[in-house]
């Protein structure tokens, strides 16, 4: 028997490191998003669900965009509600990054991204960056090029990818997706491409279940105005985007059809965040994201050419030349 309680004991402890290498603390930049809330609710909360447990946010940069006025106006309320959810407040980037061991860049304003991400990648602190990753497609590749370089984890999405519809498309439901269609709202926001502020929902809910491999798209206007991209793949599969009320789609694929592009919550994107701090490894891939974003520059270029088609590969390069 007290052999049996030696051994045991050897046990547990043996198995403390790994129980507190689990336990990852958690910081934001930027705190004029819904989202800093949504996440720090789910893992500050007492108890934890099994998804993030572990995991707790624990400090908080509350500079957001410098000039967009619907952001600006949400960063003190938000620093409110996040401290009394227990979070420090903290003056400065590098402050936050002396409390930390991973980032949720949160700024809902793209264009700060890469420099807020900068300090970041210097202190090799692994950074999910919510949606868009950036204000242009040019940044978005050096926030990719630049986190390979410094050999730190990165990854962007948006909650949309992760809805239980898409996911059970991507994994094979209805085999390979032949076409398919999404719609989401697609507000504007002068500073970034059309659809990089609202319409990033329902394009990545697009490449969820049609995957990589998209060629060129063609924009034009609905009937009664809303924004539409045609994108057509590798082997003239079909992708469609257009603004509409709420979230959802269809996808049509060699073994039936099936809706898409349901909108989940966000606890299924924070449990592919967390579960990206554990192990390092992005669920999505920084080429898969980089198509997304060509996708939706390229649909503000063929706009500008008056609905002419335009390939991915060419905003790609310029936007690497750039």
């Amino acid at each position: 028997m007290i052999r049996s309680c030696t051994v045991l004991a050897a046990l547990l402890l043996a198995a403390l490191p790994a129980a507190h290498a689990q336990n990852i603390r958690a910081g934001i930049i930027g705190l004029d998003t819904s989202h800093v809330l949504a996440f720090t609710k789910t893992l500050n909360a007492q108890p934890q669900k099994p998804e993030v447990m572990g995991v707790r946010m624990v400090a908080a940069y509350p500079q957001g965009s410098k000039d967009i006025e619907s952001s600006v106006k949400r960063v003190p309320e938000y620093t409110e509600k996040v401290k009394e959810l227990g979070v420090q407040i903290v003056g400065s980037i590098d402050e936050l990054l002396d409390l930390v061991d991973v980032v949720f860049l949160e700024t809902n304003d793209g264009r700060p991204h890469l420099e807020q991400l900068r300090p970041c990648l210097a202190a090799g602190k692994p950074v999910f960056i919510d949606k868009p990753i950036a204000g242009s497609l040019k940044d978005a590749v050096a926030i990719f090029k630049e986190a390979k370089a410094a050999r730190v984890p990165v990854f962007s999405s948006s909650s949309l990818r992760f809805g239980k519809d898409s996911q059970a498309v991507r994994a094979g439901s209805i085999g390979r997706v032949k076409e398919a269609s999404t719609h989401s709202p697609a507000s504007l926001e002068p500073s970034h491409p059309d659809l990089f502020w609202y319409g990033i929902h329902g394009v990545e809910s697009l490449f969820t279940v049609m995957g990589t491999g998209c060629v060129s798209v063609k924009r034009d206007t609905t009937e009664d105005g809303k924004i539409r991209v045609t994108g057509t793949w590798e082997g003239g599969r079909k992708g469609v985007f257009t603004e509409g009320k709420g979230y959802g789609g269809k996808a049509i694929g060699e073994k039936g059809e099936a809706p898409v592009g349901s909108y989940d919550g966000y606890d299924p994107l924070l449990f592919s965040a967390v579960h990206f701090f554990r192990t390092g490894v992005a669920p999505v891939t920084p080429e898969e994201t980089l198509e997304i974003y060509a996708y939706m520059e390229a649909a503000d270029e063929s706009k500008r050419r008056g609905g002419a088609e335009v390939t991915l590969k060419e905003v790609l390069a310029k936007a690497g030349a750039e």
